[in-house]
């Protein structure tokens, strides 16, 4: 465990002494640094769903080449040793050989000539002739190489449509794990933020209750004032202490969809409040291509791949024709096992054609039911480009509709700071009373955390609508080696 500990601590250090000196400038006892491409980098060397992927592409493209393997010569040596335990016996009708003691050899003068062909008609040699040896030897090499076999140079295309969507398939994972990333190091963000805003909230409230604990102790403040300003501190202590919770648990989840089982102690670069929204907007894909969709390639993919299957089926009523030979020895003996060999060898060459006939039906139903499947694959690509196209007129909405909450935050806080302003240097000469104050206090913090998650919202509306166009190029994070 301590082994992994420095290691993955190391990781971290190497990803903060990559940051731009100009994104975060830290002092050298500050908590350590990572930026949302390092952190998307991390993942997609480390994230366990990444790997399963690829070696799942590598699984298929070996499964490739078991297919093409097919087509190539398959030789084989075998070997075969029987022992003869019983004998078999033949019997023989020797009745047309004169002279062999069949029914109608022998003198047909000689008056006991009908009694030895009455007892051996049909019968021949009454004790039988026992055939075979003991031991029996057999090996050699079979070869056999396929000539003809259309089904089978149809499946080397279906192997190739099953690595693409494999492939497409990895593609869309490290697009969804992008989008994972991005939505937890800005949650990450948003607790930060909602923190520092509790936190000033917080120190206005223990001003105020400082303030009258002084006028208290001169006798210009009521006993009654000093609780209501302590009480209101104690209100927003809570506050704070879910704020903290909210930074680690998304924290945890960031380490979690970052591969990294360890929890490490790190910070986001920056603010929701120093995202440029102008240049966000203006990264945007402004058409409605949705031809990169993930889900929409593989469904694609997938239609091709019932196609190939299709035409698998067709060609199993096409003939076949394979080529075959075989060298072989072979030898027989009595007694001992293991001695007097007598090996002979042979050879056979031959070819091999199946022309289907009639199998039942069973061809034509699996080819009436691959053509159902790639129907109905048609009518759920339709179906999926309406549910696209539909989510992407929302997410553009969503994001138009933050746009004018970020707007209408900006001046309410710009506000309610003025009014904030106003309370506190009226309460000072005491033109204003407490509960004025807090009010004011209360508005200004309300405000401060309606920008920031507004500022969140329109992020991850973007985010979103980036993984439903499919625009987010991967390349540039995936790991060196």
């Amino acid at each position: 465990m301590r082994i992994r500990r420095i290691l993955i601590s190391a990781v971290v250090a190497l990803a903060t002494a990559l940051v731009a000196p100009t994104a975060f400038a830290a002092p050298a006892d500050s908590t350590a640094v990572l930026t949302l491409d390092q952190c998307i980098e991390i993942a997609l060397g480390t994230n366990p769903t990444i790997k399963v992927a690829d070696m799942e592409i590598t699984r298929l493209d070996l499964s490739r080449k078991e297919t093409i393997g097919q087509l190539l010569p398959n030789i084989s040596f075998a070997g075969v040793y029987s022992r003869m335990i019983e004998k078999q016996v033949a019997y023989m009708n020797m009745d047309n050989f004169p002279g062999l003691g069949g029914a109608t050899g022998g003198d047909e003068t000689d008056p006991d000539a009908g009694t030895r062909a009455s007892s051996s008609k049909g019968g021949g040699n009454s004790q039988g002739i026992k055939m075979g040896l003991d031991n029996s030897y057999q090996v050699g090499f079979q070869a056999s190489l396929p000539i003809i076999a259309p089904q089978l140079w149809k499946a080397i295309d279906l192997s190739d449509t099953q690595i693409l969507q494999s492939i497409e398939t990895a593609r869309a994972s490290r697009r969804s794990l992008v989008t994972q990333i991005k939505t937890a190091y800005y949650t990450l963000m948003l607790a930060r933020d909602s923190r520092e805003v509790v936190m000033q909230n917080l120190d206005m409230a223990r001003f105020t209750a400082g303030i009258y604990q002084k006028q208290f102790e001169v006798g210009t403040a009521s006993r009654y004032d000093v609780l209501r300003a302590n009480v209101a501190v104690s209100n927003i202590e809570p506050e704070l202490t879910r704020a903290e919770i909210a930074i680690k648990q998304a924290r945890l989840q960031l380490l979690l969809l970052m591969g990294i089982g360890e929890y490490i102690d790190f910070e986001p670069v920056g603010t929701l409040a120093d995202i440029d929204i102008d240049r966000v907007k203006a990264s945007l894909d402004p058409t409605f291509d949705i031809s990169a969709n993930s889900d929409l390639r593989q469904l694609e993919l997938s239609t091709r791949l019932l196609q190939n299957t299709l035409k698998v089926q067709q060609m199993a009523w096409y003939p076949t024709l394979a080529l075959s030979a075989s060298y072989n020895w072979t030898s027989s003996s009595n007694g001992n096992p293991l001695r007097n060999f007598r090996w002979t060898p042979y050879s056979v060459i031959g070819l091999s054609l199946n022309i289907p006939i009639f199998e039942g039906g069973q061809r034509y139903n699996r080819i009436k039911q691959a053509q159902i499947q790639v129907n109905e694959m048609k009518w759920q690509r339709d179906n999926l480009v309406n549910s696209i196209n539909t989510q992407v007129n929302v997410a553009y909405d969503n994001i138009d509709l933050n746009l004018k909450q970020i707007a209408s935050c900006n001046e309410t806080v710009t506000q309610a700071s003025m009014a904030h302003e106003i309370v506190s240097q009226s309460f000072a000469i005491g033109a204003a009373s407490y509960l004025d104050l807090r009010d004011a206090e209360l508005s200004l913090t309300t405000a401060r955390l309606s920008r920031v998650q507004a500022i969140y919202d329109y992020i991850i509306a973007t985010v979103n609508l980036e993984q439903l166009l499919g625009t987010f190029d991967v390349e540039p994070y995936m790991p060196r080696n």
